[in-house]
């Protein structure tokens, strides 16, 4: 078992990532914490983790809440010792498609203050329960917004950069401290849109990315979509192989690797 003995929390864990990510570490031996701003969507993943014999506990929590969130790992840490992995795969809704022309100030600064307003609360948060003899892993999620040149995109593409900077440069401050930063780099999931992901809505207002001439909703529509044919192997990455990469990355088997990020994009071809 990857992850045996390890404490787990993940942010934004009643969503489609962070849900497949959490069963795939219960699986692996972590105890899991995860938490979110719906119980219903938690209790799901919760339920999952239970039934296969995981361990998992739930919380309501905002991850714009500084102090909650400070509260919140303080009582994980009280509980088990310590943390040994943290996920923030909290999403944001906002805008894709609108050039800047149209686009205002507000909707472009949305995905930037939100994704890294988030990330900062958390990885700080965190980075205190860690570290020194017992290794700490924190994960970060971006897409490969950040090497595109992608029209329409403005603040998207702004985010996944200032994503995978943030995480390269808590690597270096990190290191020291025995906690390894990686971030994962998918392009759109297949399978997110079913597992009830944002981004069945986000896609809804791209004029590029809404429902085919056959009206297919977009989870039947996004698997072979142009985006998808646009990639190396032709298809796009699935919940489960981000997941299961997740474990590997957080286990100690991938205890060389900080600082960078991991690409998971079924080798999309970015300009």
């Amino acid at each position: 078992m990857l992850l045996k003995n390890k404490n787990a929390v993940i942010f934004g864990g009643g969503g489609a990532i962070g849900g497949a990510v959490a069963r795939v570490f219960a699986r692996e031996g972590a105890r899991v914490f995860i938490c979110g701003r719906t119980q219903a969507k938690l209790d799901g993943v919760a339920a999952d983790i239970t039934v296969a014999g995981g361990m998992v506990e739930t919380a309501l929590l905002d991850a714009f809440d500084q102090r909650a969130v400070e509260e919140y790992t303080i009582s994980i840490a009280s509980k088990c010792g310590g943390i040994d992995i943290a996920l923030n795969a909290v999403s944001v809704m906002h805008d894709q498609g609108t050039m800047l022309e149209n686009l205002s100030l507000d909707e472009f600064m949305k995905p930037i203050d939100g994704f890294l307003r988030t990330l900062f609360i958390t990885s700080k948060a965190v980075v205190r329960h860690m570290g020194a003899k017992r290794p700490g892993v924190i994960l970060t999620l971006s897409s490969t917004g950040s090497q595109m040149a992608a029209p329409g995109c403005l603040g998207h593409c702004v985010t996944c950069a200032g994503k995978e900077a943030f995480s390269r440069v808590l690597a270096a401050e990190l290191a020291p401290k025995n906690i390894r930063v990686i971030c994962l780099r998918p392009i759109a999931i297949a399978d997110a849109p079913a597992a009830g992901s944002y981004t069945k809505d986000l896609f809804k207002t791209q004029t590029s990315y809404k429902e085919s001439a056959d009206n297919q909703p977009v989870r039947e529509w996004l698997p072979d979509s142009p985006m998808a044919q646009s990639t190396l192997l032709k298809r796009l990455p699935t919940l489960s192989e981000v997941a299961e990469t997740a474990a590997f990355l957080a286990s100690d088997r991938a205890g060389a690797m900080t600082g960078t990020v991991v690409n998971l994009s079924c080798g999309a071809v970015v300009d």
